[in-house]
């Protein structure tokens, strides 16, 4: 509790100074203004981050949190739950979905086993095993709140690691057969949302699977009663330790002041639950795609996360964060690189009252 309890107090507001110097030196570039969209929040929030108006990424990670689920045996997943072992055999060998788009932007992996239900030895795991599963959450709280604790910490002290190797961008993904099943519980433990909003097919469940799903969720609610105004209670109680590391990525990101890229439905609910513990974690968030998991659309609304990507994708595994990495790069290239209103011999100044002045005449 201690480490949770450090890095939640380091957590500070983004510096609104730097991101104002830097929103000058965009509009000194020589185009319209706001007429980079996106990437112009991008770089203005990355500087609030860093305290800089000068940014350059120099490396990239995607944090992968692998974990299995005891709700699984419910009949809540597709695919036999021994796909998160053999998931975590080829994320370090290369071959899962998140590797070749990690490669292709030139970002590195810390795949993480949290919570494999079966011991893996593999060398380029990273062996932080909280316990062989989380518990079915239809019988039994998903783990204790110690675990819980102890999860979000080993997210924190992973990420630490990662940040103290250079890593300045970071990225979240997970691997686990269940874990829409828990993510779901976890936002509707929050939200009380209608399950239609919250409970998506995962993988490809049918029609009676998805009833089942949604069934499973409100039965674990009436079970355990989670509260909604306890972020870790939401977790112990029906979450997952993938989750739960998640959480303390985004936490140790926001405590270093490094920028972290959410993904699909597991890694937004992790975020969600970040920001309930400190909500000037979500200052800290770069959102990269929409899920095609009705979740999504959700969590889009309450955590106010605007996914930059709409691909109709729902792998995880990071891969939104690793098609989201060279974009937030470019945004960093626009005040480095491009041409300036200095070639009509126009001052910062200048262009800033002309721009203030157009607005106060025509405001949009």
């Amino acid at each position: 509790m201690q480490l949770l309890s450090q890095t939640l107090a380091a957590i500070q507001p983004i510096d609104r100074v730097a991101m104002a110097a830097t929103q000058r030196e965009i509009d000194y570039c020589l185009k319209p203004p706001g007429s980079l969209g996106k990437l112009e929040s991008i770089a203005r929030q990355i500087a609030g981050i860093t305290g800089q108006v000068h940014n350059a990424i120099k490396r990239k990670a995607i944090v992968v949190m692998m974990a299995d689920n005891g709700v699984y045996v419910e009949g809540v997943a597709m695919y036999p739950q021994d796909v998160t072992s053999i998931g975590a055999d080829f994320v370090t060998s290369g071959r899962m979905g998140v590797n070749f788009l990690a490669r292709a932007a030139q970002a590195d992996i810390f795949a993480v086993d949290i919570g494999i239900q079966v011991d893996v030895d593999l060398p380029k795991v990273i062996k932080r095993k909280i316990r062989h599963g989380a518990a079915n959450f239809l019988k039994e709280p998903a783990m204790s709140r110690e675990e819980a604790i102890r999860a979000i910490e080993v997210g924190i002290e992973v990420t630490n690691d990662a940040i103290d190797q250079g890593y300045d961008l970071i990225g979240t993904g997970e691997i686990g057969i269940g874990n829409t099943t828990t993510s779901a519980a976890v936002l509707y433990a929050f939200t009380g949302a209608p399950l239609d909003r919250v409970v998506g097919r995962g993988a490809g469940l049918t029609d009676e699977a998805l009833e089942r799903k949604k069934n499973v969720i409100k039965q674990a609610m009436q079970l355990h009663r989670p509260d909604p105004d306890d972020p870790i209670d939401v977790l112990a109680k029906v979450g997952g330790l993938d989750i739960a590391g998640l959480t303390g990525t985004f936490l140790a990101c926001a405590a270093r002041r490094v920028p972290a890229v959410t993904d699909g439905l597991i890694s937004n609910v992790a975020a969600l639950t970040a920001m309930r513990l400190s909500p000037e974690a979500r200052e800290y968030m770069i959102p990269s795609h929409l899920s095609s998991e009705p979740g999504a659309k959700l969590l889009r609304e309450i955590t106010g996360l605007e996914p930059m990507l709409d691909m109709d994708m729902r792998l995880g595994e990071g891969t939104g964060c690793a098609l989201m990495f060279p974009i937030i790069e470019a945004s960093l290239r626009m005040i480095e690189e491009m041409g300036t209103f200095a070639i009509l011999g126009k001052s910062r100044d200048e262009i800033g009252d002309h721009i203030m002045a157009y607005r106060g005449k025509f405001p949009r």
